[in-house]
């Protein structure tokens, strides 16, 4: 196999700095283990960012995603591993990661982790009528 699982992100210089705009990215595939048990957890991972310089790119974060499968983790470390993570490489102006994952035991998680850049005013939300 010449593609592995990898914990390095790249990076790409974001096409329009000077305009704030969200980028949406949806992973329904992530894995990882139960720290405890050792059986595997299924989660859809949902990351939105706004981003300042540098954007991630989807390849990278896909070998990124992939490297945690075999790694035991509690739901609410890996969530916020994965923003810390990202945050690093980008420093984005926002971002957000919402973990959902599936049932285990009967009990569903969602954990949602973010940040934000200190100096970085949201844009007022704008109301369609």
């Amino acid at each position: 196999m010449t593609t592995q699982p990898t914990k390095e992100l790249e990076t790409f210089v974001n096409p329009n700095p000077g305009r704030d705009y969200t980028i949406h990215i949806e992973i329904p595939e992530f894995t990882c283990l139960c720290p405890k048990t050792g059986q595997p957890d299924f989660a859809t991972i949902n990351i939105e960012y706004v981003p300042n310089q540098l954007c991630v790119e989807l390849k990278a974060l896909k070998l990124y995603m992939w490297s945690f499968r075999e790694q035991g983790a509690f739901h609410e470390a890996v969530t916020n591993e994965i923003l810390d993570d990202i945050v690093a490489a980008t420093s984005p102006r926002f971002m957000r990661v919402r973990a959902e994952f599936n049932v285990r035991g009967g009990i569903y998680t969602t954990v949602v982790a973010e940040h934000r850049d200190p100096s970085w005013e949201a844009p007022e939300a704008v109301t369609l009528p």
